[in-house]
């Protein structure tokens, strides 16, 4: 049987076994997913073992998307402009394929879950690590009208759009307009805490999306709540989303995500 994992540090807390095992009850493929913690110093030296040991593919998580990166023999070009690779699978011809598939897991959950239009769309993005350089792509190329990036240190954010000139940058304390869509990029909302984000942002026509979930209200969805916003959303569909389109990149098989997301909402709100 086909066997494939994700690879974190740490991993116990991935509802990626779950999903992938779901996938493969709806379309009758054959495989096993399980969770492997790695040690943050020895990526390379592993994932070669475990691919000689007869794995077909990987989902990489925090902290190794990089590595998985530079890991991989060829890259989509999805993953070349991310900088980031969270999808690994060893081709016929024995080389590694790295892609990255959040971006298009929160366009799916944007889009076909949520029915949030992006096209011609003002939109804000908090933050400007990893996590947002890999949505970046498949977003942008829904031709919003707008692209903010908001981040603490301006120099950051002015160093995405070295890669994606198409991003307007600017610190949180420069932030000022209104804004059709704002997703939050950053974990602080996972520690119950919040960017330093002025007043005014969130209209009644504003839907607030928080890359994090987890069994309550996030922070940043808390507060956008507060702010009168006109729909929330946390990240558990972008999570299922990517899985998807990884599933489809290993197996050929494009499962369906609707199901399993209400699966696994109805096992977190219990």
């Amino acid at each position: 049987m086909d066997r494939y994992a994700v690879l974190g540090h740490p991993i116990k807390h991935s509802l990626s076994p779950q999903i992938h095992a779901a996938f493969a009850r709806q379309t009758g493929e054959q495989l096993e997913y399980e969770a492997i913690e790695l040690p943050v110093t020895s990526f390379e030296t592993r994932v070669w073992q475990m691919f000689r040991d007869g794995f077909k593919g990987f989902n990489v998580t925090v902290p190794f998307k990089k590595d998985a990166h530079d890991f991989a023999d060829d890259l989509t070009e999805r993953a070349k402009r991310a900088g980031a690779v969270n999808t690994l699978l060893q081709q016929e011809d024995g080389r590694i394929l790295g892609d990255t598939t959040d971006g298009a897991g929160l366009v799916y959950d944007l889009e076909d879950q949520l029915n949030w239009q992006i096209t011609d769309r003002n939109i804000l993005i908090l933050g400007a690590g990893g996590a947002v350089r890999g949505i970046l792509e498949p977003l942008l190329e829904r031709k919003p009208a707008q692209v903010v990036l908001a981040n603490r240190t301006l120099a950051n954010a002015e160093k995405i759009t070295d890669d994606f000139p198409e991003i307007a940058p600017c610190s949180f304390e420069e932030l000022t307009g209104r804004f059709d869509i704002i997703i939050n990029g950053t974990s602080a909302s996972l520690s119950g805490h919040l960017p330093p984000l002025p007043e005014g942002l969130v209209t009644p026509e504003t839907c607030c999306y928080d890359m994090m979930y987890g069994k309550g209200e996030t922070a940043f969805n808390k507060w956008a709540r507060e702010q009168g916003a006109k729909a929330c959303a946390d990240g558990l569909g972008m999570l299922v989303g990517q899985a998807a389109v990884s599933f489809e990149i290993w197996r050929g098989v494009k499962p369906e995500p609707g199901a399993v997301l209400d699966e696994l909402r109805a096992n977190l709100k219990s």
